[in-house]
């Protein structure tokens, strides 16, 4: 009876576990802040982001350049020369490898890659297009490995019945840099990106995420 009873307890047990199973962050660490070599970017990129927050006490803000149209689909930046416009649109699951952890409870990579943004479940929303136009006619390409990974944008919050945007794009004091910056400020797998662009040139982004349940 004993050993039935121990038995038992041991099943519930492990039901329990299982069912309490964490949902694991697959999400490498290479890109993060803390990893970005010092110098000039990593200087700029500390007076916006939140992973450089604690390198911020001293650094001259850098200069905004104003979000002139967003909404639930798009943000759109115009200013100094240069216009920024990143899109959205629906993730269709069905044309994309889905690779689930303990038995299709929490999606963890898309297309054999680690994602960010609904991180745990199917995204419903992906960017599009990330688009940088310098002078009014030169296009800079922002290639699409650059976002491919990042689902469920956050454009805009509502604050007071007011729609603002935690999104910018700043440029530095020799105007030689130009840094786009998007925060997902979701509940659980939150994250922040921001593409670096130098001399008119996409060369590598920064991005730090964290799971809050």
């Amino acid at each position: 009876m004993r050993s039935l009873i121990t038995l038992c307890l041991l099943g519930f047990s492990i039901g329990a576990m299982a069912q309490d199973e964490p949902l694991p962050d697959l999400r490498n660490k290479r890109e993060s802040f803390t990893k970005y070599p010092k110098g000039e970017i990593r200087d700029d990129l500390a007076t916006f982001t939140i992973g450089g927050i604690d390198e911020r006490l001293g650094k001259n803000p850098l200069q905004r350049i104003p979000a002139t149209d967003f909404n639930m689909k798009s943000i759109t930046f115009e200013g100094n020369n240069i216009k920024v416009v990143i899109s959205s649109g629906p993730f269709d699951a069905s044309k994309h490898k889905l690779f689930y952890y303990y038995e299709k409870k929490y999606l963890v990579k898309i297309d054999n890659k680690p994602y960010y943004g609904d991180y745990g479940t199917v995204p419903t929303t992906a960017i599009t297009s990330v688009t940088v136009i310098v002078n009014n006619k030169d296009t800079v390409a922002i290639p699409p490995t650059a976002y491919a990974d990042l689902f469920h944008p956050d454009f805009t919050y509502s604050e007071g019945g007011t729609i603002k945007t935690h999104n910018a794009v700043l440029q530095s004091a020799d105007k030689k840099r130009l840094y786009i910056y998007m925060v997902n400020s979701e509940s659980i797998g939150k994250y922040e990106v921001t593409w670096i662009l130098q001399d008119n040139k996409y060369v590598g982004r920064v991005i730090d995420s964290g799971i809050m349940r």
